[in-house]
Formats: structure tokens, C-alpha cells, sequence
């Protein structure tokens, strides 16, 4: 970033260190060929450099100095003198810092006081239903609702993606206010809706189907025998965590009722178990098997919504 005298500001932004080392010598030799009276003092030119998150500043270029050399890192960094005053500004503003930090409250205090509330997305399942005190997160019984009343019959429901930017809207308010009306008219596309849920599945820093029933569940989704694959399938499925089965069967039977206006709304289970395959399950360490693996994710989510009844059903049914 360079600010000329007359208040300009101009960015100039690359990832290629050598080019940028090339635009600091061309600006450089430019306002060397300036005349003298035009020229600005080398003490008060700041050129700011900004490269990813980091910024490091030019100060103090001195015409009559040699080329600054480029350290080998990935960032670019031109260090030139520094007077004592600089040096004492900056020692002030650490130890101004420090104290700062080691005054603030904790993460616990301020969440005490309600000043930071915990969050939805991206928290563990387990942790959400705890704060809720539930085995369902309210979320996912509120997108469910909504969608069960305005959504069953739309088009290419949760295959079609809703606005990005109003999806992130939707997960802010999420994460800072307790109380969520859905039917609120920003909130009127259903695929907003939609789009938050899967969001929120996607975001679990451990999917719905644990990271430890991955191979458990492909293995059984392997064998050939229907009544036998659907027998284990429902043997794995009963000894998921309290929230992770709750959860897994209040969503089932919703995306059920989905699959059952596949003639209205194009969604068969098929094209279900395509979107919520890998957002439900996956492997904790991604192997070079990633299409077999993508494979097996929607062929047990197709076959879960097609055997509901059997794997979510009572020993007696």
C-alpha cells in the first residue's frame, strides 16, 4: 500500500515475491528521477507491503542506500533504520498491550456474563444437545419444521443451493441469539433453509456418524445379503451416541418424507443419499479411496432412507 503526498492510496498486491521486489525498485528509481524539489525526504516515506495476513513496513528509504535484499521466507521483508523515537513508540505500544491482555477476563467470565454466547456451528454435537439440554439440536428441529411446512413440494429441495451470503447471515444470527423465527420474511427462499442445515452437518468438527463407525458402517454397506447388510447396518446405527442417533433419526424421517414427493419435487432417495452422503459420514484422514469412499457414503444414507422403518423401527417391527 502506498500513500503519495497528495493523499493517494494505492495497493498493490502479489504472491510472487521477486515481482514485488521488482514494483519496490521501479518506484524506487521514480522518485529518484524526480527534481529535487519535488522530492518527499526518505524520513517521512512509509510504504506498506501487504502479503497475506502480514504487513511489514518500508521506512526510511534512503536514495544513496544499497538495494534491499529479500530474506529467504515466504514473506518479503525490507528492514531499514529505525530512529530511537520509532523504537520507543513501539516498545510503548507492547507493554500498553501486554497489560491489555493480561487484564482482560477470560473466555469462561465473559460467557458467564452472557457477553459471548456459545456457539451452534461448528460445535460438537454432543456439546450443543448438553447447553440445550436435549438430544436434538433446536436448529435442526426448527430447519426441519420450516421445511416440512413450506418445502416438501419445491423443486430440487436441498439440492439446490440457496444464497450463500444469506445463509451466512442465517448462521450468525444462529450463533448470537437464542430465539429464531424462520418463517421471518428474510428468511422466505427455503433453500436459505436448507442450505443452513447441511451447513450445519458439514461444519460437526466429528460428522453425525462418528469418525469411528466410518469403516464399521462401509463394511456393512459391502455385503451382499439385503436382510444381513440391513441387520448390521441397524446393529451399528442403535450403538451411535444418544444425540448422534436421535439426531440421525428425526433427520431420516424427515428427508423420508422428501423422497416420498419425489414425483412433485425430484428428489428420490437416490438423490438424496448424493447430498447427504458426505455430509454426514466421512473419514477422519481422507485416503487416496475418496470416490470409492463418496461411493459407499451415499449408498448407506440411499439405503437408511429406504429401510427407515426396519433400521430405525423397534425390535418388533
Amino acid at each position: 500500500q502506498i500513500t503519495t503526498v497528495s493523499g493517494n492510496e494505492f495497493l498493490l498486491q502479489s504472491d510472487i515475491d521477486f515481482l514485488i521486489l521488482d514494483w519496490f525498485h521501479a518506484i524506487k528509481n521514480a522518485i529518484d528521477r524526480l527534481p529535487k524539489e519535488q522530492r518527499i525526504t526518505s524520513r517521512n516515506l512509509e510504504f506498506k507491503l501487504r502479503k497475506s495476513s502480514s504487513i511489514e513496513l518500508l521506512n526510511n528509504l534512503d536514495t544513496e542506500s544499497k538495494e534491499p535484499k529479500p530474506e529467504h521466507r515466504k514473506s518479503l521483508i525490507f528492514r531499514l533504520n529505525y530512529s530511537a523515537s520509532d523504537t520507543n513508540d513501539r516498545n510503548r505500544v507492547k507493554s500498553r498491550l501486554k497489560k491489555f491482555i493480561s487484564r482482560r477476563p477470560s473466555l469462561k467470565t465473559l460467557q458467564e456474563k452472557g457477553l459471548i454466547k456459545d456457539q451452534i456451528f461448528g460445535s460438537h454435537l454432543h456439546l450443543v444437545c448438553e447447553h440445550e439440554k436435549s438430544t436434538v439440536p433446536n436448529f435442526v428441529r426448527l430447519c426441519i419444521e420450516a421445511v416440512e411446512r413450506r418445502g416438501l413440494d419445491v423443486d430440487g429441495i436441498y439440492r439446490v443451493s440457496g444464497n450463500l451470503a444469506t445463509i451466512q447471515k442465517l448462521r450468525f444470527v444462529v450463533n448470537q441469539e437464542e430465539k429464531l423465527n424462520l418463517d421471518d420474511s428474510q428468511w422466505e427462499d427455503i433453500h436459505v433453509v436448507t442450505g443452513a442445515l447441511k451447513m450445519f452437518f458439514r461444519e460437526l468438527p466429528e460428522p453425525l456418524f462418528p469418525y469411528c463407525f466410518f469403516e464399521q458402517f462401509v463394511e456393512a454397506i459391502k455385503i451382499q445379503n439385503n436382510a444381513t447388510r440391513i441387520k448390521s447396518i441397524r446393529s451399528l446405527v442403535k450403538k451411535l451416541p444418544r444425540p448422534n442417533y436421535d439426531t440421525m433419526k428425526i433427520l431420516f424421517e424427515h428427508l423420508q418424507k422428501i423422497a416420498a414427493k419425489e414425483s412433485v419435487n425430484l428428489m428420490s432417495t437416490q438423490s438424496l443419499g448424493i447430498v447427504f452422503g458426505p455430509t454426514l459420514l466421512r473419514p477422519e484422514k481422507e485416503t487416496g479411496n475418496m470416490a470409492v469412499h463418496m461411493l459407499y457414503q451415499n449408498q448407506i444414507v440411499e439405503l437408511m432412507l429406504s429401510e427407515y422403518s426396519k433400521i430405525f423401527g423397534s425390535e418388533e417391527d
